[in-house]
């Protein structure tokens, strides 16, 4: 008992605690899209969990007040969300068509895009460390793909773009935080983003029923779980320990789309994942190593 209380009581733990919360959200958000994706467009889903999204948001805003909400430059906004938006869009595609495990595989991707992206729009050096690890992900995602084995699927070129996009998002997003507030950033990400998702889904418009409605309330309420959890595990601990954990997000989605999916453990997308994951933290503890 005493020695729980002390484990407890360590930041460490807590960052553990909070990841587990993270892995959970990620996953249980990619299952509710794969279900969802069945009857339901990919524009449609994304409208209900902005709605969702800025159902939660407002309520917290309506206790902390609207001071959080004050932003510096809208331009910068409109455009990381424009960039979240296609990146969004891409991943729960992709989900209703290849593995869960192949699509969390390929989003893994998005440090390199986002160590490019940082190079030509904040003028941050393209080191060494960056070079190589962009090199060894891009050889893992080769492997995953197999371009020359066969016909490449046009939802795992999706997911690649939408990693490509989220690069770019999480570029615009670390120039953001610098002078606007976390709530603020989500608020008018899911402010942006409805209107988007509503627009597109307009043409081929299907009124949700039944189990559907558990699931958008699902996918709404840990779309926001997640990241939360991510950025509260962050305070209690360095991205070192963090980041190793979130790569559990692969092998716990791969039992998930074994179980209840039938999807077959692959593996190539083991290897190409595997070493995608040891480039992001080998350039990870580098660049902190130099730092």
């Amino acid at each position: 008992m005493g020695l729980a209380l002390r484990l407890s009581r360590e930041p460490i733990f807590k960052a553990a605690l909070w990841m587990l919360v993270a892995l959970s959200s990620f996953s249980l958000m990619a299952v509710a899209a794969k279900e969802l994706s069945v009857s339901l467009g990919t524009a449609q889903i994304l409208f209900f969990r902005s709605l969702i999204g800025l159902l939660l948001i407002s309520a917290v805003v309506a206790v902390r007040g609207v001071g959080d909400l004050k932003i510096r430059c809208f331009k910068k906004h409109l455009g990381r969300n424009l960039a979240h938006f296609v990146g969004q869009y891409g991943w729960i595609y992709g989900l209703g068509f290849i593995p869960l495990a192949e699509v969390f595989a390929l989003e893994f991707t998005v440090p390199i895009w986002t160590a490019i992206a940082a190079t030509f729009l904040l003028n941050e050096p393209l080191s060494k460390t960056r070079v190589i690890a962009i090199a060894l992900g891009l050889a893992g995602v080769m492997i995953i793909l197999r371009p020359t084995a066969q016909l490449i699927h046009p939802a795992a070129l999706a997911v690649l773009v939408s990693a490509m996009a989220f690069g770019l998002s999480h570029t615009l997003t670390r120039s953001l935080v610098q002078h606007d507030a976390p709530l603020a950033i989500i608020f008018y990400m899911c402010l942006i983003q409805l209107p988007l998702a509503l627009l597109l889904s307009l043409g081929h418009w299907s009124m949700p029923s039944g189990s559907l409605w558990l699931w958008l309330l699902l996918i709404g309420i840990t779309a926001m779980s997640a990241h939360y959890s991510v950025s509260k595990a962050l305070s209690y601990a360095d991205a070192m320990v963090v980041i190793p954990m979130d790569f559990l997000r692969l092998p716990l989605i791969m039992l998930v789309g074994f179980f209840f999916y039938h999807e077959t453990i692959d593996g190539f997308l083991l290897l190409g994942a595997a070493l995608m994951l040891l480039a992001n933290y080998w350039g990870l503890r580098r660049e902190r190593a130099a730092s």
